[in-house]
């Protein structure tokens, strides 16, 4: 166990983990509203107090941090839910991660690279980590998971987070299951290790349910890419060709998301993908509902961009799965000549075409 500061003092909160939230979008408040209520649930090994980083910024005159912790409300965000009055919303983000033990990464991941930086030098020794963040890095011919990054670029072990978990469900208790993927070699008792013990307390409910696996890039993989796949299905809503042809859209983008990862990322197993809620599952949710899906649905019907869209449906926010799409692309691209799945991957080419190559969206199956 991590020992706190004020242990010197003999203080009661010695020995606590101290939980920070880096980020407060709506996913970022739903979890922090699960880990209030546990830390609070278990003050023999949590503090009691959340600390929420949040992005500073103006909300109906007032600053938003100031609304959060004045309302426990996040109204920008996540509006109408309570969060607890034990989550603390900090602007500072060397202040939020001080006397942290157990860091939630939970920011758009075009942000994460800089939010890492800041980061660099402020962090306790022994700390762990886990990311929610959806998608991936790409540099050229390498890809990497977010997972990946933070452990390295922080020097500390990150475990990932990632299910069928539309976050205005999951803060509304309805029953939701997620996948808690593990940096870890061993192939005994996952529930026992202190990463399991640590992460299923803090996040675990009745009415939201872990399952573990040793694959931490396949839980990464399958959260990211899956955002392509609902762009597809929103396509097919869009152009309305029913359900027939949504289900063919699932299947194949399932096939090409598997494939993808098994070839590029040869350590994740297909029962990650095939089995748990952060593979199958997280694409049954998006397709049927999610962001992704109803700005690719809204793409075809009113001729309007992504930006646009963004814009109006997201208040500015990025759409996730064209960004991913985009990486996706050019990480192929890259890889061209050495690409071994037959015929390559159409369906994931086709959703890059239509979001930033002005492709008709009638045309996403042709290749397929």
């Amino acid at each position: 166990m991590i020992r706190d500061k004020s242990s010197a003092n003999g203080s009661a909160d010695a020995g606590l983990e101290r939980v920070a939230i880096i980020g407060s979008g709506n996913w970022g408040s739903a979890i922090a509203r699960i880990a209030a209520s546990n830390a609070k649930a278990n003050p023999r090994q949590f503090h009691p107090e959340i600390i929420m980083w949040t992005h500073e910024e103006d909300f109906e005159g007032r600053p938003l941090t100031e609304v959060i912790n004045s309302t426990h409300e996040n109204p920008r965000y996540l509006p109408h839910v309570n969060i607890g009055e034990n989550v603390r919303a900090e602007k500072d983000l060397g202040k939020a991660v001080a006397n942290a033990t157990a860091l939630i990464f939970v920011t758009p991941h075009q942000f994460l690279e800089a939010t890492l930086e800041e980061l660099s030098g402020k962090i306790r020794d022994g700390v762990r980590a886990v990311t929610l963040i959806k998608g991936v890095k790409v540099e050229g011919s390498d890809m990497t998971t977010f997972a990946s990054v933070i452990s390295s670029r922080l020097n500390i072990p990150c475990s990932a987070l990632c299910g069928a978990n539309i976050a205005q469900e999951v803060a509304m208790d309805l029953f939701s299951e997620s996948t808690l993927g593990i940096p870890t070699s061993s192939s005994g008792d996952l529930e026992s290790l202190p990463e399991v013990k640590l992460w299923k307390t803090l996040f675990q409910t009745p009415k939201f349910r872990i399952r573990v696996v040793a694959d931490v890039e396949g839980v990464c993989l399958g959260g990211g890419l899956k955002n392509i796949i609902s762009l597809a299905a929103g396509f097919i809503d869009g152009l309305g060709w029913g359900a027939n042809a949504k289900a063919a859209i699932m299947r194949t983008g399932f096939m090409e998301l598997h494939d993808f990862c098994l070839e590029f990322f040869p350590s994740t197993t297909s029962s990650t993908f095939l089995q748990e809620s952060c593979g199958f599952g997280d694409i049954i949710a998006s397709c049927i509902g999610g962001r992704n899906r109803k700005v690719a649905e809204a793409m075809v019907k009113t001729g309007k961009n992504i930006s646009e869209l963004e814009d109006t449906l997201l208040d500015g926010q990025k759409l996730q799965g064209a960004l991913t799409a985009r990486d996706i692309h050019n990480f192929l691209h890259a890889r061209r000549d050495s690409v071994k799945r037959p015929g390559g991957y159409p369906l994931f080419e086709a959703v890059w075409n239509i979001c930033y190559n002005n492709m008709e969206p009638e045309k996403l199956i042709d290749n397929l």
